[in-house]
């Protein structure tokens, strides 16, 4: 379901529902082929709704994992997650509503039920856990819900799955007929910036094969990155309020923000490792370290109230140990006064605090009120435009020879070692292959000194600097 001119890629979305704990996230899991969304024995550790793209019996779709349905107080955490639930739901395609075949059908399943007879139209009763003869019982009371005859899975084992593809198969008739009412040009080629500010539509429009600036939103608990997230991107898609820890696993939003299209991921909290002794917040801090790993800028985020904490300095020396981009955000700084001193005072704490990526942009903001997200934004395209910077081998090497003429290597057991050659092995992040005798002795003093006169002579602060060095003549001598 492709349309070619226009580079738009037309497919259901099917959303997973149910109650707390009855394996959704293990269902999305195994459609997607990967072990994206946390799980555990714990009720309720998925409070924001996550997307992938998922394939079964050569039918691809876009799955949406929500949070589980409870009954809770007006305003609570749950209340507002089960807001943001409802407003999936009603866009959806499909929706899978997943029961505890082991359990049975509970009142909660009963409650839960009714709201989709309100908001959803295609409704599939998934009875999971069906991998044994204690879950007869509850597949069979699946049938009095009033939707049709349930399927019987195991998510976990991954049996079932052949029942649930002809299922979906027989609603990809929907795609086709929605595929032809939308024929006309001037909607398949739209502005996509539009499609974005939706949290859900029955017909999902993606550009086939986008290429994304991948970012990853770090921080302590509670310094605002969901929020900071949700006004970057114009709609309340992740959840916030004051308490501490709402997000646990780390969500990726795509979007164009400006002319550029990125893809940020809001990640939990991240506190010191000695407080970190529950076995869900050290998977949720593991979702984060992985997100760090694969991003391609790393925001850390700052409440300017209370800046560079040790774990603060933890997280930017691990961004720069995975070689990521590195881009500093003060939140709350409506909240400052006198802004300009302690903006100065801040980055010379930044400068001594983190001399190996010397350098890295400071911008203050307001995620609450949305200020400064135009200079953020800037911010991160020089970064990572940096991270991707390419230097010749020729203008190397005459800053290489400059560079020796006026501060020698060292004399190491007598000998003076010789720097030979030097070449840029790769980008992201820029990364030297310097030739020279006795390798092994160059000591790290110097090493340091030649990285610094690199990120001084071209330009290429906040971003890490890896050096390689290699015993070995000069390849070009002759």
């Amino acid at each position: 379901m492709l349309n070619e001119i226009t580079g738009l890629e037309l497919m259901l979305q099917i959303v997973i529902v149910g109650a707390p704990n009855v394996g959704k996230s293990t269902l999305f899991n195994r459609l997607v082929r990967k072990k994206i969304a946390l799980v555990d024995d714990q009720p309720g550790v998925t409070r924001d709704f996550r997307e992938a793209k998922a394939r079964l019996n050569q039918i691809d779709f876009q799955l949406v994992d929500t949070a589980g349905y409870d009954l809770s107080e007006k305003n609570s955490l749950n209340e507002r997650s089960n807001s943001i639930s409802r407003s999936v739901i009603e866009n959806a395609s499909l929706c899978l509503f997943v029961i505890d075949a082991r359990v049975g059908i509970s009142s909660l399943d009963l409650t839960f039920a009714d709201l989709l007879r309100k908001l959803s139209k295609n409704i599939i009763v998934i009875a999971n856990k069906c991998e044994g003869s204690l879950s007869d019982a509850g597949f069979y009371e699946a049938f009095s819900i009033g939707f049709g005859t349930p399927l019987a899975i195991s998510a976990e084992h991954g049996t079932g799955l052949e029942s649930l593809a002809e299922a979906i198969e027989n609603y990809e008739v929907q795609l086709k007929s929605l595929e032809k009412k939308h024929h006309d040009f001037e909607i398949l080629t739209e502005d996509l910036s539009d499609k974005t500010t939706s949290l859900g539509d029955r017909l999902v429009l993606r550009q086939k094969n986008k290429e994304f600036i991948q970012i990853a939103v770090v921080g302590r608990p509670n310094a605002g990155k969901s929020t900071l997230i949700n006004k970057i991107i114009g709609i309340e898609r992740l959840l916030t309020g004051p308490e501490v820890g709402i997000t646990r696993d780390s969500i990726s939003v795509d979007c164009i923000w400006g002319e550029n299209e990125f893809r940020i991921f809001d990640t939990a909290g991240m506190r010191k490792p000695a407080r970190v002794t529950k076995r869900l917040e050290k998977i949720s801090v593991a979702d984060t370290l992985k997100a760090i790993k694969f991003a391609e800028v790393v925001i850390l985020l700052l409440d300017s109230n209370m800046p560079f904490e040790v774990q603060d300095l933890r997280i930017a020396n691990l961004s720069e140990r995975e070689g990521r981009a590195l881009v500093i955000v003060l939140n709350k700084w409506d909240l400052q006064d006198k802004k300009h001193r302690k903006l100065k005072d801040l980055q010379i704490k930044l400068t001594n605090s983190l001399p190996q990526i010397s350098g890295v942009k400071m911008v203050p903001v307001s995620g609450l009120v949305g200020s400064g997200l135009d200079k953020l934004r800037t911010a991160i395209i020089q970064t990572y435009d940096i991270w991707n910077t390419r230097i010749s081998t020729a203008i190397l090497n005459q800053w290489l020879l400059s560079r020796v003429h006026t501060h020698p290597p060292p004399i190491i057991t007598g000998r003076r070692i010789k720097l030979r050659y030097i070449t840029q092995i790769k980008t992201r992040p820029p990364t030297f292959l310097v030739f020279s005798s006795r390798a092994d002795s160059v000591p790290e003093s110097y090493k340091r000194f030649l990285i610094n006169g690199l990120r001084s002579q071209f330009n290429l602060p906040g971003v890490p600097i890896r050096m390689v060095f290699k015993a070995g003549r000069n390849p070009y001598a002759n």
